[in-house]
């Protein structure tokens, strides 16, 4: 992290998302901005508050992106989750502190595949042995005076030879063929170790989740550890028991510890739909799912302590990015003390032509290369002139302004409308080279170009 400048990551994320540079620009310095509050005196590190962003634009502009990419370029944990699947304490549904568990959840999974991966070597080496003790099995201890006579010894020779050697050299042979791979057809029975824990939910006010897990794990440890004997080919029972004992090797309360403290100090939520949990006016009754989330979000946001499985998790310095279109609200339609809680707004422009087809072209994942790179598993070479593309980009911005906008979404609908032909002949084709140009685009698209009512069917 502190290799990376705001201006660098900015240049990352152009890499695969289009424009909307001042949203790059925006979650650039807040994540900037946490590690120069690691790096502050420490009487003053924990008064530095994360500055949370609400990123405003229509669907398919990259809102989620950008967040996601930051992310992964920062090796932040990271949760989306859309506001508009909570409900307010009380009531059926699930609560906004279940989003915290869950970031906590997914950081020890991805702490725990790494430390599983860094043990990979050492689990390899005993997954060896359990092996060798398979199909080598230990002999008895030789009775006392045992002698094995030497086979090259003379007749009166006294050379003798202990079993425990044979067995050695015979199992250092065995070793030398295992890693070679010359027995891997071999057919072992393996002890696979397996625990059926039954299936057990608790409605809580406090939160299915939270009690529904701990009660299971209750159960889970004062029931017996199943084993089961399983035959197999020898290299599927080598990947098998490494698993499990990269499982062993693993200090599970360290994995904890370290997540949660990364999770505290550099966690991620975006909390997608963040207009929807806008109360109406003159609504009758409770509002659960909006006005009633906003406050119960109020304490998360600003920073609290969250209880959890494996003990609390304070969010005071979890940076939120809240995102929604907010087509017929603002974000002062919050409830204020909300609104006090993201200081940062971006507005992020439409998608027009011009971004279309950079879309198409520029980013590392860009839709061409995906849909070049599916079909060269067919060995057919698909490419695309440049006024096709530019033709492409124009339908999509025409679409979008006639129909409802849903950004660059629409080139996905419009790439597989025109592709639709090739992508299913492709296994038969006898011409394996493929030129797409502007009289095919326009033949292919021009019922979606002609007819709105056809536009809004198919997206």
């Amino acid at each position: 992290m502190d290799q990376l400048k705001p201006a660098e990551m900015v240049r990352k994320l152009d890499k695969y998302i289009i424009g909307q540079h001042q949203a790059k620009r925006s979650v650039a310095i807040a994540l900037r901005n946490r590690w120069r509050r690691q790096n502050v005196k420490a009487e003053l590190r924990d008064e530095i508050a994360p500055k949370n962003i609400i990123l405003i634009g229509p669907t398919g502009v990259g809102k989620t992106e950008i967040a996601r990419r930051i992310s992964l370029l920062a090796d932040s944990p990271f949760y989306k989750v859309e506001a508009s699947k909570f409900t307010e304490v009380g009531y059926v549904g699930r609560d906004v502190e279940s989003m915290v568990r869950d970031l906590l959840e997914l950081t020890i999974n991805h702490l725990k595949t790494r430390a599983q991966e860094e043990a990979q070597p050492k689990a390899r080496e005993l997954a060896e042995d359990r092996l060798l003790d398979i199909l080598l099995p230990k002999a008895a201890p030789p009775p006392r005076g045992f002698q094995l006579k030497s086979a090259n010894a003379g007749e009166n020779a006294s050379v003798t030879e202990a079993p425990q050697e044979v067995s050695s050299n015979t199992r250092e042979k065995l070793r030398r063929m295992l890693k070679e791979g010359k027995l891997d057809e071999r057919d072992v029975e393996v002890n696979v170790s397996g625990r059926s824990t039954p299936m057990v939910e608790i409605f809580s006010n406090t939160g299915m989740e939270e009690m529904g897990f701990n009660f299971k794990d209750m159960l889970g440890g004062l029931l017996p550890k199943n084993t089961k004997k399983r035959k197999m080919k020898v290299h599927q029972a080598r990947e098998i028991l490494i698993q499990e004992e990269a499982q062993s090797l693993v200090d599970m309360d360290k994995v904890v510890k370290n997540a949660i403290e990364k999770v505290e100090q550099s966690g991620i939520i975006f909390l997608d739909e963040i207009d929807k949990i806008v109360g109406s006016d003159g609504r009758q009754g409770p509002d659960v799912s909006r006005e009633g989330v906003q406050r119960d979000l109020l304490p998360i946001v600003e920073g609290s302590s969250v209880n959890t499985k494996y003990g609390p998790v304070k969010t005071d310095h979890v940076l939120f990015i809240g995102a929604g279109a907010f087509h017929t609200i603002k974000p002062s339609d919050m409830i204020p003390e909300l609104q006090g809680r993201f200081p940062i707004r971006v507005e992020l422009s439409s998608l027009g032509k011009d971004e279309f087809y950079l879309i198409l072209k520029e980013p590392r994942n860009a839709l061409l290369l995906q849909y070049q790179a599916m079909l060269e598993t067919e060995g057919v070479t698909l490419s695309f002139t440049d006024d096709a593309v530019q033709t492409i980009a124009a339908i999509a911005e025409e679409v979008n302004a006639r129909t409802e906008n849903i950004g660059a979404r629409r080139l996905h609908t419009l790439m597989e409308r025109l592709l639709e032909d090739i992508l299913f002949d492709a296994p038969d084709m006898t011409e394996k080279r493929v030129v797409i140009d502007k009289k095919y685009v326009e033949d292919k698209l021009k019922d979606i170009k002609e007819d709105e009512d056809l536009s809004r069917y198919i997206l």
